[in-house]
């Protein structure tokens, strides 16, 4: 049984999330867009933690879980929040984004008990904790062998586990002892499979991609693709841990995962936002580091980190990895098809019902509906055009650094041009 799954998002109570992160309106979303299985996020703020034990209730003993207020369960919810870990290790200060899975209510339950009284997690959804990767994962799997570890966007510069400004050169220089207990790693929005294929040390651990959605319309901006026998948290951890495979023997496998395109990212390549620097890695190298204009050390990006200590060639190809496709959000093909700024704007969202109604979900009109289809019920021509242009990667990107989102375009300016002649 396929199922669309992205394990990483906020709740309303995350600092610079939407207001909106209900647990009913992740709900809708999701099959809005075609997710089946989502996190919950944020599970160790008391808040977002009572309203997961009053407003969802458990499958079974599936350890997933569904809004009470819904008969079916098409959007089950899985337990997951995101952790920020800061600390000392080798006398080099770590900030480090940690992502945790747990297998029910009691183990978050205790887990949560234990760190109020040692941290503040009352502040944030995303708790500031000083404590070590190696102490989270000594606190975890002291309570549940069952809780799920992995690093968040492996590479993002200022919090990652190797991030140019405060990460690691090895999982086993940052988990220690527990690094055979590790058993993913997240992509991030500034790095795609393929990239992650040049470090070989990444070959045993199962490639995860996430939306890590600060707001509604971001959710599976990235995601995972199961094939699932039994659809329970186990299942999931069973596919993650053993990195099952597509085959006669795997009932239950990752079958691709779905990507930004990493260049859309934030921190792709290395620069100075407040500089409008941006460099190619080759650049970076001929400059020392150093931008040209304020002469400070640049941020380096996702690209040229991956450099540093890939022992691979660029496009090598793992061939026991699963696959992966590229991605633009459906929203935003719309909003370039009628010129617009904003992904928010009404003509787009009326369109992109439009669309949903007739054709089913947002993943699925991405990623199968054949074009034909698209074409008979859309208002534009061009939007099947922009899907069938985002499947093949003919894209026109500005990548992202230093903090800054990049832009995509799909279309140049006369394409544009025409199809505006003809309404």
């Amino acid at each position: 049984m396929q199922q669309i799954v992205d394990l990483h998002i906020h709740s309303r109570f995350s600092r610079a999330c939407s207001r909106d992160l209900t647990l009913e309106n992740i709900d809708a979303v999701c099959q809005k867009k075609g997710v089946d299985i989502v996190a919950t996020g944020d599970f160790t703020y008391p808040d977002w933690f009572k309203s997961i034990n009053e407003d969802l209730e458990e499958i079974g003993k599936s350890g997933l879980y569904k809004l009470r207020t819904r008969e079916d369960d098409k959007v089950k919810f899985i337990l997951s929040t995101e952790l920020a870990l800061i600390y000392t290790k080798n006398d080099k200060c770590r900030r480090i984004h940690v992502m945790v899975m747990a297998p029910n209510l009691k183990a978050v339950r205790e887990l949560n008990n234990y760190l109020d009284k040692k941290y503040n997690i009352r502040s944030d959804g995303r708790p500031i904790l000083g404590m070590s990767l190696e102490e989270l994962c000594e606190l975890c799997f002291s309570i549940n062998q069952r809780f799920l570890i992995f690093p968040a966007h492996i590479w993002t510069p200022w919090f990652a586990v190797f991030g140019s400004k405060s990460g690691f050169d090895s999982m086993e220089e940052a988990f220690g002892k527990y690094v055979n207990q590790i058993y993913a790693y997240e992509t991030g929005l500034s790095s795609d499979p393929e990239m992650n294929w040049r470090l070989s040390a990444l070959d045993n651990l199962t490639i995860l991609s996430n939306s890590d959605a600060h707001s509604l319309p971001n959710i599976a901006r990235e995601a995972n693709v199961f094939e699932l026998a039994t659809l329970s948290y186990d299942e999931i951890y069973d596919v993650i841990k053993n990195k099952n495979r597509k085959n006669a023997k795997n009932k239950s496998y990752l079958n691709y995962t779905i990507e930004f395109y990493p260049e859309e990212g934030m921190y792709h390549l290395d620069g100075h936002r407040d500089c409008k620097v941006c460099m190619m890695p080759k650049e970076t190298e001929k400059n020392k580091g150093i931008c040209p204009v304020c002469k400070k050390p640049l941020v380096i990006g996702v690209m040229n980190r991956i450099d540093s200590l890939a022992d691979r060639p660029i496009g090598f190809k793992l061939k026991s990895s699963p696959g992966f496709i590229k991605l633009v959000e459906l929203d935003k093909i719309i909003a370039e098809v009628l010129g617009l700024k904003s992904r928010k704007a009404k003509k787009v969202l009326l369109e992109y019902n439009n669309l949903l109604n007739k054709l089913g979900s947002e993943l699925n009109i991405l990623i199968h509906e054949p074009l034909e289809n698209i074409s008979k019920v859309a208002t534009l021509p061009l939007i099947a055009k922009g899907i069938e242009q985002v499947r093949k990667g003919e894209l026109i990107i500005d990548p992202g650094f230093d903090g800054q989102y990049g832009t995509i375009k799909i279309f140049k300016e006369e394409e544009k041009k025409k199809q505006a002649k003809l309404f």
